[in-house]
């Protein structure tokens, strides 16, 4: 085993923790910021991969501008910590089996060799003009409308949650 594959499953391991830590945690804040981590693991992962640009935009998009996006809905809104709740039986069925089924998934992938990645070859390079050209090219009318509906999301975000003055 190589340093590569260790930090493939070091990225691994750890963005598996940080999404269960998501679920898990009662503050929204603390989930929010283990997300943050989730998207860091995974810009790793984009670098093992040589993905540079995608690794840059993960960081810069994600767990920057999105992540500031939902932190700011949280602090909005005043979402507190959610209070403990009973299990339903149900639902505790459903989660053992999903979770089951999670762990036969998982031993079957980790039975298998982990597989060199292609070295150099033709179909992962994937440099800053071939991912924007395209995209100025043919893409820039959709881009500009989801722009325009993001600001008016965010805008509607902030009159909703606006407080009564008495």
């Amino acid at each position: 085993m190589n340093i590569h594959d260790l930090l493939f499953w070091f990225f691994s391991i750890a963005m598996l923790v940080c999404g269960l830590l998501v679920i898990t945690s009662r503050n929204p804040v603390t989930s929010a910021m283990f997300l943050v981590l989730l998207f860091v693991f995974m810009a790793g992962l984009f670098l093992l991969l040589e993905a540079l640009f995608i690794a840059a935009i993960q960081i810069l998009v994600y767990a920057g501008a999105v992540m500031v996006l939902f932190l700011f809905v949280i602090m909005l809104l005043d979402i507190k910590a959610s209070e403990r709740r009973k299990f339903k039986v149900l639902g505790v069925v459903g989660g053992i089996a999903v979770g089951l089924a999670f762990v036969w998934e998982l031993a079957i992938i980790l039975r298998q060799s982990v597989r060199p990645l292609a070295s150099g070859g033709a179909e992962l390079h994937g440099g800053l003009e071939e991912v924007v050209k395209p995209f100025f090219a043919h893409y820039m009318l959709p881009f500009e409308v989801i722009a325009l509906l993001l600001l008016v999301s965010m805008v509607g975000v902030v009159l909703l949650s606006k407080k009564e003055l008495k």
